[in-house]
């Protein structure tokens, strides 16, 4: 197994081509999708019973899973498990709190009033991912966020297992997080159920969390009949590492990475050959032990790459230019190069901060901008559960404070009710046939 390299000379610049992406989505994605969504507005519960069938291999008459069944799965959960995670929800939940935004209202010395009101969303639905593994994580990543925002009805969706049942870790954080209600049904037909309603699944405000290539065409297609939190690809991390980074830690770190999936991206931003040698000696050793090696080699074979950059400089350039969903700092001074970093979606400080604390309790969100998204995208958090109204009052006094303003910009766009909206006011309050401006 090697991973491919460049090695950059001084001055030598990194470009965006290099990194070979694919997107979140390909065109098969887009036309599959498109077609199961139509088909699932039109035919509602018939025609997401057929996918489930055709794609889960499972038959499913009611898609809610009814309260003595999450009882029955709760009864299952190992202890460890549960202790677990409920410390990462309290954690994350923590986090969250800090997020959260109140109204505000500023009064000018005019007397025109301004401000927003914040408030949450009235229905969210929660993609969970089924397939390769299975994710309690991206329960609590998305729902406690949620919660914590105030949204009264939360909704998960996750696909079911051969035998129909779901996950009973699944289970326990879908109550750790607040979640009202779970449904067995994963892929784009899920997407399109939340998006649009079927007989037995009630359509939502906003669909959040990851999914494969379908699930993120479906989510492009239904934005804008639903919102949607982004469109996540691949999963990805870069690890920048120094001659002060043990080999074996640097591995393992890109290694759980790409354990996720054939697609997933790791990155090497590293100063020495030799160094880069080490680091995939220590890979080759690792896999003999991972549980998930095919898995694993594939994407680093196919997705990994390594840089090795003249400078540190030209490393965090490498970074930027990268913009990781997942940037790991294994050298010397990380905090010192906190302020080179412009794009990232999480930045994981020190050798003993791996990604998968980010992932599981440390407490941010861990659904985070994917493919070089991270240059004008953030990871989840409780703004995507709020929404903002704008409040405005004005006085007499500030009516007419402004009144020659708005009339210039109304006459210069060719708008006259807009312009005469405010004449009218102005004439008013001059002539005194309105309410004395001293009131």
């Amino acid at each position: 197994m090697s991973m491919r390299r460049i090695e950059l000379t001084e001055g030598q610049v990194f470009e965006e081509a290099q990194l070979n992406r694919t997107g979140a989505f390909n065109a098969q994605a887009m036309i599959a999708a498109t077609n199961i969504v139509e088909d699932v507005r039109k035919r509602g519960d018939e025609a997401l019973r057929e996918y489930t069938s055709r794609f889960d291999g499972v038959d499913i008459e009611n898609f809610r899973v009814s309260d003595e069944a999450i009882a029955a799965a709760l009864e299952k959960v190992d202890p460890v498990v549960e202790a677990a995670l409920e410390k990462a929800a309290a954690q994350i939940r923590d986090f969250h709190e800090r997020q959260k935004q109140q109204s505000w209202i500023n009064v000018r010395p005019d007397g025109a009033m301004v401000g927003a009101k914040v408030q949450p969303l009235d229905s969210v639905g929660v993609y969970v991912p089924g397939g390769r593994a299975l994710y309690p994580s991206s329960v609590l990543m998305n729902a406690v966020p949620a919660s914590v925002a105030g949204v009264k009805r939360i909704a998960c969706v996750t696909p079911p297992t051969k035998d129909g049942s779901l996950d009973s870790a699944i289970i326990a954080a879908c109550k750790l997080a607040g979640v009202t209600e779970i449904y067995s049904v994963g892929g784009a037909q899920a997407i399109a159920a939340l998006a649009y309603g079927t007989e037995s699944i009630p359509k939502v405000d906003k669909i959040t969390g990851p999914g494969n290539a379908f699930v993120a065409a479906a989510k492009k297609i239904v934005s804008g009949d639903c919102g949607i939190d982004m469109i996540a690809g691949p999963s990805e991390v870069c690890v920048v590492a120094d001659e002060s980074a043990l080999p074996e830690m640097v591995a393992i770190d890109l290694m759980a990475q790409a354990e996720h999936d054939p697609l997933a991206s790791c990155y090497l931003v590293t100063f020495d050959a030799d160094y880069a040698d080490q680091v995939e000696a220590a890979i080759a050793e690792h896999l003999k032990r991972s549980t998930r090696a095919d898995i694993t080699s594939s994407s680093l074979e196919n997705k990994g790459l390594i840089v090795v950059c003249p400078s540190l400089a030209a490393g965090m350039e490498v970074v930027n230019v990268i913009a990781p969903e997942h940037l790991e700092m294994h050298v010397a001074n990380p905090s010192e190069l906190l302020g080179q970093i412009r794009h990232a979606g999480a930045i994981f400080m020190g050798e003993w901060t791996p990604e998968a604390v980010g992932d599981y309790v440390a407490g941010p969100n861990h659904t985070l901008p994917t493919g070089g998204t991270a240059r004008f995208s953030s990871p989840l958090s409780t703004d995507e559960f709020v929404k903002k109204s704008s409040i405005i009052q004005y006085s007499p006094a500030s009516l007419l404070n402004d009144a020659s303003a708005i009339v210039t910009i109304a006459d210069h766009e060719g708008l006259w009710a807009h312009a005469e909206s405010v004449r009218l006011r102005r004439s008013m309050l001059e002539q005194g046939g309105a309410v004395a401006l001293e009131d």
